[in-house]
């Protein structure tokens, strides 16, 4: 009896687990003489248009990271993009190089913003994305990428940044910004000064932009990252996952996404 009862709920559940078929595809693109690697990732079982977001790399590059987010994205209903700010899927495999990486990028906003716009360009032209929907999130480097997106004008309907960059040389305008912004924090990241993190405050206040700042207590940098812990102790860098801040800075993120589309 025990064996016929798992077996019925095993084909009730059946149909549950057919329903999202989530499709995949790498691809190159381009914005000028620079060859981009970039990955969608989508659930061909919805029917319509759906909302696309556009996924923003750590500073060590188009890794398996922001491809699983961008999966994860699929299975909420979005089509999403993991782009690449670097080229050719450059990834690093040291902070060294990571850092020069990242820091070639955005030593430059405008070339960052074509990158970006890129990327932008090919969801959109995708025939299931809804091209008046789009966000963007982005980790750690990407955080401080989308950001930067917003402040410079770009069509978004929202931007995420988890456990990113809060500096700008470039300060948002008010009028200027059209994304609503959601940040979340670790509010133990040594990489985040309480000064920027006042500073971005009175940034957002200032050019009347709607945001939202979370700090996680005890998160560090890289929180929603299940490899910080590993790439923290080999660097000797303060990078720690934390389960509980992860879990509750997507919930608060999905929360945010279907507000800006739902």
């Amino acid at each position: 009896m025990k064996y016929l009862k798992l077996s019925l709920l095993a084909v009730l559940l059946l149909p549950a687990a057919l329903q999202a078929e989530i499709i995949t595809q790498e691809f190159n693109y381009s914005d000028g003489d620079i060859n981009m690697i970039g990955y969608l990732a989508s659930d061909s079982s919805i029917k319509g248009k759906q909302p696309g977001i556009i996924v923003v790399h750590e500073w060590w590059g188009h890794n398996d990271y922001a491809k699983k987010r961008a999966r994860m994205l699929a299975e909420l209903g979005y089509s999403a993009i993991a782009l690449d700010m670097y080229g050719d899927g450059k990834n690093a495999s040291h902070p060294k190089d990571a850092g020069m990486f990242s820091g070639e990028v955005k030593k430059n906003m405008a070339v960052a913003e074509k990158r970006f716009m890129a990327a932008y360009n090919v969801l959109q032209k995708q025939e299931h994305v809804a091209k008046d929907k789009i966000a963007a999130i982005g980790y750690c480097f990407g955080g401080g990428i989308v950001l930067e997106m917003a402040r410079r004008g770009v069509d978004l309907d929202g931007v995420v940044s988890f456990h990113g960059s809060l500096g700008t040389k470039d300060a948002a305008k008010k009028g200027k910004v059209k994304a609503k912004v959601l940040v979340l924090n670790g509010a133990a990241d040594p990489f985040v000064k309480a000064e920027s993190i006042t500073a971005f405050k009175k940034e957002m206040q200032a050019a009347k932009v709607d945001y939202k700042f979370i700090n996680y207590p005890n998160a560090k940098h890289a929180f929603t990252n299940p490899d910080a812990d590993e790439l923290g102790a080999k660097f000797k860098i303060p990078l720690a996952y934390n389960e509980e801040a992860d879990k509750k800075s997507w919930q608060e993120m999905k929360g945010f996404l279907t507000n800006l589309f739902h």
